[in-house]
């Protein structure tokens, strides 16, 4: 992998950081917004405590999601600046360009993938 290719990935997974980053600020804006609302509209009903309940769990997941998302993008540029980007984690071979344009945050070939997600079902 040349210089620029690893620089180009590092652009497009800053780009993507930022972009999640921004994401999650107005998710987390529009979280409390509809909180509060769902509490007002709620506190007049029987079952208030439920579905205020669920509003706040669906909120959590997805911020759970974009913890998660974020983590695989920080451990991406890590490998980056440690030099094993574009390696696979269990064979060691290269990941192709192709899967890393697709997938920035590739940490496996696609071979290797496809075994992991067949295992793991």
């Amino acid at each position: 992998m040349t210089p620029q290719d690893l620089a180009q990935y590092r652009a497009q997974l800053l780009q993507e950081r930022q972009s999640l980053l921004d994401r999650m600020a107005q998710q987390r804006d529009g979280a409390t917004s509809r909180i509060e609302a769902a509490v007002a509209h709620f506190a007049r009903t029987e079952d208030s405590t439920a579905q205020v309940n669920t509003a706040r769990d669906l909120e959590l997941a997805l911020t759970e999601h974009e913890a998660a998302e974020m983590q695989a993008i920080d451990e991406a540029i890590s490998r980056l600046e440690a030099g094993s980007y574009g390696v696979c984690q269990d064979c060691g071979e290269h990941i192709t360009p192709a899967r890393l344009t697709a997938q920035p945050i590739a940490r496996r070939c696609t071979a290797c993938q496809s075994a992991a997600e067949k295992n793991a079902h």
